[in-house]
This record gives C-alpha cells, sequence and structure tokens, in this order.
C-alpha cells in the first residue's frame, strides 16, 4: 500500500459578493487528489481535498514544500499497520518536517487541504464514511446520524436591496433551514441595522438570526453595535474584532451577555488555547468556528479538540466555519454542535450531497465511504478532472 501521486488545481471561486473586510472577486481555492495503490470495488482509491473560502489558493506551497517531502518518505513509513491503512498522522509529520513552530497562516492551509485528501482516502480503504470511521476510532462507535446546520449568506453585492436581501433569507427557510446569517460591518450601524431589521421580518424572532462583523471592527465600533444589537436577542454576534486582538474580545464579553461565535481564522490548537485563555469567551453560551481545512486538518483539529476538554468545554459548542462536508463529516464523527452552510455561493464546494435536504435546520449524510464528495454531482465532476488518466489499467502498471 503506498501513495502514487499528489496532484493539486487551483480553481476559481471569485464572485462579486463581499464582507465587511474583503471582496470575493479574485478568491481562488486548490483542489488535490491522493492517489494510491488501493483497489475497492474495481476502482482505484481516490481521496480529494479543497480548502475553505476566504484563504487563496496553495499549489505553491504545496509543490515547493509538503509534496516533496511525502514523495521523499519511505513508502512504509506512512502506513498504519494495526489498521491496514494510510497513515494520516505520520503523513502530517512528514508533512511538517523541518517547519518551525508558530506563525500559522498559510502553511495551516497547504496541510490542512492535504490532510483532507489523506482522510477520505483513509475512510474509502476502509470501506466506511468518514463520520463512521471517526466514531468508531474515536467516540465508541457512536455518531450523529444528522447534524443542525445554519445558512450563511447575507454578503454585500453591487445594487443589492433590502428586498432581495429578504427573497435570499426566504428561500433559505424554505429549504428547510431555521436559523440564517447575514453580514454587517460592510456599510453604516443604521443601514445594517435597516437590513437586520428587514431579515427579522421574514425569519421572525432574532433567535433565528446569527450575524457577522469579519473582524472589522475596533473596539469602540464593536461596542456600539453590541448596544445596538442587543434588543434584537440575536442566535450570536461573530468575529468582531481581529481574530488575534483576545482583549477586544474579553472586553466586549463583559458588555455583551448574549451569544458570540469566533475562531474561524484561528489555525493551530495553540491558538485556540490562547483564545480561551484570553479572549473571554463563555463555555455556556459562545460558539467557536475553528474549520479543519484551514487549519492543518483533521490531525491537528485532534488536538484542538483535546484543548476545549482541557479548558472545561463542551465539543457541542463547536460550529466550523466553512459549509462543506469535511467539517460535516467531523460533527457528525466526533460530536460537534452543527456544522455551517453555503447553499447559493462558492459553488461547488459548499453545499452537501445531493438528494439530501435540510429538515428543521437538520441535514444526514450520505451512506458512501470517505468524506461524501462521490455524492455530490457537481462537485465530483470538477474533482475527477485532476484524475482522469487515472486507471485501473495504470494502477497495476505502477
Amino acid at each position: 500500500m503506498r501513495i502514487l501521486d499528489i496532484r493539486e488545481k487551483t480553481v476559481s471561486i471569485a464572485s462579486p459578493i463581499a464582507n465587511a473586510y474583503i471582496d470575493f472577486s479574485k478568491m481562488t481555492c486548490s483542489v488535490v487528489a491522493v492517489i494510491t495503490d488501493v483497489v475497492r470495488d474495481g476502482k482505484p482509491v481516490i481521496g480529494y481535498g479543497f480548502n475553505s473560502n476566504g484563504r487563496y489558493g496553495q499549489g505553491a506551497l504545496m509543490r515547493e514544500r509538503f509534496l516533496p517531502r511525502l514523495a521523499e518518505a519511505a513508502p512504509d513509513s506512512l502506513i498504519d499497520q494495526d489498521n491496514d491503512n494510510l497513515d494520516p498522522f505520520a503523513i502530517w509529520k512528514t508533512l511538517m518536517t523541518n517547519e518551525k513552530p508558530g506563525g500559522h497562516g498559510e502553511r495551516s492551509v497547504a496541510v490542512g487541504t492535504l490532510d483532507m485528501a489523506v482522510w477520505d482516502a483513509v475512510a474509502k480503504i476502509a470501506g466506511k464514511p468518514l463520520y463512521r470511521l471517526l466514531a468508531d476510532r474515536y467516540r465508541d462507535g457512536q455518531a450523529d446520524d444528522k447534524v443542525w446546520v445554519y445558512a450563511a449568506g447575507g454578503y454585500y453585492y453591487p445594487g443589492k436591496d433590502d428586498a432581495q436581501l429578504q427573497a435570499e433569507m426566504r428561500s433559505y427557510r424554505d429549504r428547510g433551514y431555521k436559523v440564517v446569517k447575514m453580514k454587517i460591518g460592510g456599510a453604516s450601524l443604521d443601514v445594517d441595522l435597516r437590513r437586520i431589521e428587514s431579515v427579522l421580518e421574514i425569519v421572525g424572532d432574532g433567535q433565528n438570526l446569527a450575524v457577522d462583523a469579519n473582524g472589522r471592527f475596533d473596539l469602540e465600533t464593536g461596542l456600539a453595535y453590541a448596544e445596538a444589537l442587543k434588543p434584537y436577542n440575536l442566535f450570536w454576534y461573530e468575529e468582531v474584532g481581529d481574530p488575534l486582538d483576545y482583549a477586544l474580545q474579553a472586553e466586549l464579553s463583559k458588555h455583551y451577555e448574549l451569544p458570540m461565535a469566533t475562531g474561524e481564522n484561528l489555525f493551530s490548537h495553540q491558538d485556540a488555547r490562547n483564545l480561551l485563555r484570553h479572549g473571554g469567551m463563555r463555555p455556556d453560551r459562545d460558539y467557536l468556528q475553528f474549520d479543519c481545512a484551514l487549519s492543518y486538518g483533521l490531525v491537528e483539529y485532534l488536538r484542538t479538540l483535546e484543548v476545549l476538554d482541557q479548558n472545561g468545554w463542551s465539543s457541542r459548542r463547536i460550529v466550523p466555519h466553512g459549509g462543506h462536508q469535511m467539517s460535516l463529516n467531523i460533527a457528525a464523527g466526533l460530536h460537534l454542535g452543527g456544522n455551517e452552510s453555503y447553499p447559493d455561493v462558492f459553488k461547488p464546494f459548499g453545499g452537501f450531497a445531493d438528494g439530501i435536504a435540510v429538515e428543521n435546520g437538520y441535514v444526514g449524510l450520505p451512506d458512501v465511504p470517505g468524506v461524501g464528495f462521490e455524492a455530490k454531482s457537481e462537485l465530483i465532476a470538477l474533482m475527477r478532472t485532476l484524475t482522469e488518466d487515472v486507471t485501473l489499467a495504470s494502477i497495476k502498471a505502477a
């Protein structure tokens, strides 16, 4: 058993939408394929992965540093002998050889993308959906058969008025979502409050609406929004200031007693630990949004879960950023609190398996080996462009 090849392609997920901090007019992501010599059901096992939106494609880093390390490693050193499978922990260790501690930035995205593809291959070799494999290994076989999800949207868009914003949110509710999320901070406070009130006309109670400032505010602005938001009793107030400004987050928690959320731009268990130590986050009401695809992958995510447990946090307080199937599998297999969903943006990477509807805010997972990419036709069609020449005959000849 060995990895024969790893391929990467940078693809565009550009669109004219914007949040309070960036626009997505030039956004890209990496798609990777881990090709193995294992055959299941008469087909070569290939693991696929991609990075979440908001961070660009990582092909250069992969080709310059990470892929050569795997190519130079002894094949047997990457095998989990006990499970007769690839060893994602050994692979991760090889990827991170000669990397200094700290500096959890773009390299965490490159490694996280590769890690996703490795776990997809591992689950396919085991013949199980990834969430079932994770539950078997780490949760005594107990998996959630459905996951709570919310619909993320409400982006700023040229010419988008309140009526269009309302129509967008109405469509999410019609598709089975209960909680929706919208962007704030890209307009003035009075305009954002008007937008919020227009959405509340559609979703009703404030507990059906979360808002996201994408790290835009200084403390003064964050507090001004906090005071204005209190009467709405929103589901959460997300990423108010810079993700590493723990003092701002801690001060905000003294003035805003309702739930807050942050963490999508923290990329390691060390950063997660600092947030819990210094950010004033409250385990009885707040949410953490660490995204495995951006934060060194599932191998590192397991360490982050250990940090949460050591600090008195339940894994149910994690609702990952990214809106993709990898996080959905982790949520179901490792008992997280839910998952973000992108019903209409970042296609084909956002959203879940074809034919599985959201019902009363919950979504199920397909019963197919791996992450489940093969159950999402538009996405797997794109991924397979990396491996069109891979056949059973080519695997046998390798």
